[in-house]
């Protein structure tokens, strides 16, 4: 049966079996030349990655390993106690230059793509907003992506990921300590603090990345603590 979502399929050898239920959705950008070569990277059992979906600059949607199965997209990872990431995971890549290729927004007809496929998944897997993340979440020392460019807020505007919070208190962490324990908790690993810090910001305050705790940093995950205490950031 055809799938409306989906363009085209390019099934990749790499993919294993899950030892866990789906519960997220990583989003990455592919930082190659073109969505061709990303998608013979990804489908050459060499390479030993895959994810389950690529889109393509002009919105174009390729499927390349069936949702019930493990793709190898995450690598070393950690999100809100799940080390095998991949196993909780559909991952998504975005055919992007990335950082390293000429960092740029992201097209519109792309998320235009992305967005009703990400409905479906998190439809379909009952998925909470929290756990719509970037790799550069999961994978703070060793992943920028998909960056301080990508349009995390219209991804909120359905419902699709968490918005950017409202801060109503203010800073309430007296040390940095106090600060890394409440950013594990939020779901980050915090191996090496100065980069889960810039990962945080680059989701939360993307207009400066420095790696530094500061007032409005602390802030903001404060007020997402106490959304999620509340309920209100499923």
């Amino acid at each position: 049966m055809k799938d409306e979502l989906v363009h085209h399929s390019r099934l990749s050898p790499n993919f294993g079996v899950r030892a866990q239920p789906i519960s997220m959705v990583v989003v990455h950008y592919t930082e190659m030349a073109s969505a061709e070569a990303a998608i013979q990277r990804l489908c050459d059992p060499e390479a030993q990655v895959s994810a389950h979906y690529l889109i393509s600059e002009a919105g174009e949607v390729t499927r390349l390993v069936p949702e019930d199965k493990r793709a190898w997209h995450a690598g070393a990872s950690y999100w809100r106690g799940h080390r095998d990431v991949n196993s909780a995971s559909i991952g998504i890549e975005l055919d992007h230059p990335g950082h390293g290729l000429g960092y740029r927004p992201f097209a519109d007809t792309q998320i235009d793509a992305l967005v009703p496929l990400l409905a479906r998944i998190v439809q379909t897997h009952d998925i909470p907003r929290a756990n719509v993340v970037g790799h550069s979440d999961v994978a703070p020392a060793r992943k920028s992506d998909p960056g301080e460019l990508f349009p995390w807020e219209r991804l909120a505007e359905y419902g699709l990921a968490l918005p950017k919070p409202v801060i109503t208190l203010g800073d309430p962490f007296d040390n940095d300590g106090a600060f890394f324990l409440a950013l594990e908790r939020f779901g980050y690993d915090i191996t090496d603090g100065h980069k889960a810090v810039a990962a945080f910001q680059r989701r939360w305050r993307p207009h400066r990345i420095d790696g530094e705790i500061d007032g409005e940093v602390r802030a903001i995950l404060f007020q997402l603590l106490l959304d999620r205490d509340r309920g209100a950031a499923r």
